[in-house]
């Protein structure tokens, strides 16, 4: 039975994801008038900003110097190493691709928690990720996008390194999201980020021709900040602080899910029986995954790790 702290934190963890796997299509377009490293750095000015007038009307939290330097390194992995390198791969690959090596975050964040928090790797927690994955390489396989291409060992070879840095900052900043709230932590870290990135993308946003770029596309970035940034990181971290880390990642193959159907809305994508099965096996290894013993559990049980 899910309690409603491990429901809400589905429903976050869900709804982050949502957001997400509607930035590859979005993201992809957007790349088309605006360089990788000027969509970085306006997610990441552009949440800050967000956060911070967030945080004006939430309860203020003092955060101690040495929790200043673990947020500063934890900006590095949720953000710097994980989204903008994605992008930078996104810009080498095609989206599909993307879709496709995200589903490797919950495989590599199973390994860090046993290393890190000595999660135990349990049957049902590895039935549970391969069945997820298995649906959702099965939903990316039959999508039509497949045929377009466009794919790059490069790219593929930077979005994996987003993921693994992801799962890193899932399990070994953990600790952070218990302590802290969403918006304290995130208006810090997307601080961080933006100063990280502002050097380095001067001269590519002093140098766009707005005249020339299209409504759409400063749409798309709007989204991309406010949508894929802002709102998913708010929701991603609530969720850290309500479930285990595994089971956080598990919602990445809703990415490849939410892509299909957007597809389908657009009318350049169909659904068929592979899809339905598909998806179902998403929900199955995710409902799997839940299932798995903890290590709280097995201490509680009085069981050897």
């Amino acid at each position: 039975m899910i309690n409603s702290k491990n429901l809400q934190g589905h429903l976050f963890a869900l709804t982050a994801n949502v957001m997400w796997g509607l930035m590859s299509p979005i993201g992809k377009s957007a790349l088309q008038e605006f360089s990788p490293i000027s969509v970085t750095t306006f997610r990441m000015v552009g949440a800050a900003v967000a956060f911070w007038i967030l945080s004006i009307f939430c309860k203020q939290e003092h955060v101690s110097h040495r929790d200043m330097l673990k947020i500063f390194f934890a900006s590095l992995f949720a953000l710097v190493f994980n989204q903008g390198v994605f992008i930078f791969g996104l810009s080498l690959t095609s989206p599909i691709d993307a879709s496709i090596v995200t589903t490797t975050l919950p495989i590599v964040t199973m390994i860090v928690a046993a290393i890190y928090l000595k999660e135990p790797i349990t049957n049902k927690k590895v039935l549970g990720i391969f069945v997820g994955a298995m649906g959702a390489l099965i939903l990316i396989m039959s999508s039509q996008a497949a045929s377009n291409g466009g794919g790059s060992i490069i790219g593929d070879l930077l979005c994996l390194v987003a993921q693994i840095s992801f799962s890193i900052y899932l399990t070994v900043f953990k600790g952070l999201s218990q302590q802290y709230s969403a918006v304290t932590i995130n208006k810090w870290m997307f601080i961080y980020a933006s100063i990280c990135y502002i050097p380095f993308s001067y001269y590519d946003i002093s140098t766009i021709q707005w005249a020339t770029i299209s409504t759409i596309a400063i749409l798309q970035v709007l989204y991309v900040v406010l949508g894929g940034s802002f709102l998913a990181y708010l929701c991603i971290m609530t969720a850290q602080k309500l479930l285990r880390p595994t089971v956080v990642s598990m919602y990445n193959y809703m990415q490849p899910i939410v892509a299909t159907i957007a597809a389908i809305i657009m009318g350049i994508g169909s659904f068929g029986w592979q899809k339905g099965i598909a998806i179902a096996l998403v929900f199955l290894g995710v409902y799997i995954v839940t299932q798995s013993k903890s290590r709280a559990d097995f201490e509680k049980a009085g069981k050897e790790l």
